[in-house]
């Protein structure tokens, strides 16, 4: 902590910034905490202060990349198609990323007293009118997938992913400015989105073909999920109002675990599908799904939802998903053994490992075992040191199966300021709870 702090004084002259950005980086804090774990594998306070410390300098580096470079001072909404260094590429702007972001900054700006500024809520807000003049159509509980830079239509999605990305978007907004008609926003899309997901979704425009079968894939009851406890928050009114969805989401992700594999792909009363699509397994979604359902579990107090949260969709995933030979989780798999008809299979992506950690630390911070923390610690190990880039800021988000960066953009279509820095936030919130009860 105190060669940190003299790093500061000196990090103006470049050679010195230098050095310190290879000392100070993630990858090197990891290395030296991973040797510094106990035998028991348990954390101490002196070994959660240390992952305090460098979450809080990864998120301010992965945040100082996206404030410098994405806001879009002239039309509004966030420029998030960015170079490694944070040019912009491409002008289009994705709805669910703007969405996301917009989210992201106003949870930072509600929940750490670092973000708590105005430079942070006018962007949010700046982003928030931008979704609504120009993302969301008008008169319609709809959103455009993609605009371009001024606003301007250009893609219309069949899916609800934007939509529940605008929902998240205007509840934090609300929280974050006490605005009631982002409250209205979020509470109508979300009607919309949960009839489409729970009842009838023919009104997102995809036909229904006589060959097809009748499916669940896990995305949608999984971000619902997410919505839905974000949305309720602690609310006991509204999480009594909501009950019954959030029950639904329960068990239809519970329905894609088949007792060893998390499927992506299931029918509608959880049953096996055939074909290569019954078979897929896409072990950043289960991990993601474990962690979502850790915290559904902790609001309700419920252990057994606990038990199998952490047993069936972080460590079995975590397992089946790791590459022994190269490291890092995969991207899909199939469950029969055959080589996925994903070409893109093998990779190893920056959102499924960002997932992977605040999953691991839930579970430990549920659990108290000491595998878990050990888990935590060896996936910050992978994750900072293949990833994060101490030179420019933000993370590389695809990589070969080796562990070498395969794009070097920061910013795209899928993309933008939301998985990393919701991983970072997270993982510092339950580090602070964690070295307050070990304290």
């Amino acid at each position: 902590a105190n060669f940190l702090s003299e790093i500061k004084l000196v990090y103006r002259e470049p050679f010195i910034c230098s050095i310190a950005r290879q000392l100070t980086s993630p990858a090197h804090l990891c290395s030296s905490l991973a040797h510094a774990e106990h035998e028991n594998n348990m954390a101490t306070a002196e070994d959660i202060g240390k992952h305090i410390a460098l979450f809080e300098r990864e998120l301010e580096a992965v945040m100082a990349f996206w404030t410098a470079h994405s806001h879009d001072s002239k039309h509004g909404g966030f420029l998030h198609c960015l170079t490694e260094s944070g040019e912009v590429f491409d002008t289009i702007k994705y709805g669910w990323v703007q969405g996301r972001q917009v989210w992201m900054y106003a949870k930072l700006y509600n929940t750490l007293p670092t973000y708590k500024t105005p430079e942070i809520l006018e962007a949010a807000v700046r982003g928030g009118e931008f979704l609504l003049q120009h993302v969301k159509l008008h008169n319609e509980k709809r959103c455009y997938f993609a605009v371009t830079e001024e606003g301007k239509p250009l893609q219309l999605q069949r899916k609800p992913y934007t939509e529940l990305f605008f929902t998240m978007a205007m509840t934090e907004l609300y929280r974050a400015t006490g605005d009631s008609k982002y409250q209205e926003e979020a509470t109508a899309m979300l009607s919309q989105v949960i009839h489409w997901i729970r009842v009838d979704d023919s009104g997102l425009g995809r036909p229904k073909l006589a060959g097809s079968s009748p499916s669940q894939e896990l995305g949608r009851p999984l971000i619902l999920l997410n919505v839905l406890n974000e949305f309720c928050g602690a609310d006991e009114t509204l999480r009594k109002k909501y009950a019954g969805d959030l029950e639904w989401c329960v068990q239809a992700v519970l329905n894609h675990h088949d007792g060893q594999w998390v499927r992506e792909h299931v029918s509608p009363e959880g049953n096996l599908l055939p074909g290569s699509a019954g078979r897929l397994t896409t072990p950043g979604h289960a991990i993601e799904t474990g962690w979502f359902l850790l915290q559904e579990a902790k609001a309700r107090g419920d252990v057994d939802l606990q038990r199998r949260a952490i047993s069936h969709f972080i460590e079995q995933p975590c397992g089946y998903g790791w590459d022994e030979e190269h490291g890092g989780l995969f991207y899909f798999l199939d469950v029969g053994g055959h080589s996925p008809v994903q070409l893109e299979w093998s990779m190893k992506l920056w959102w499924v490992h960002s997932e992977a950690l605040v999953a691991w630390l839930m579970a430990y911070q549920s659990s108290g075992r000491g595998e878990h923390w050990k888990a935590f610690v060896d996936m910050c190990q992978y994750t900072f040191s293949k990833f994060s880039d101490p030179k420019h800021g933000e993370w590389y988000g695809y990589l070969t199966r080796e562990g070498k960066i395969n794009q070097t953009c920061k910013g795209g279509p899928f993309k933008g300021c939301f998985h990393i820095p919701r991983s970072l936030l997270y993982c510092l919130m339950t580090l602070r709870e964690l070295h307050t009860t070990s304290s």
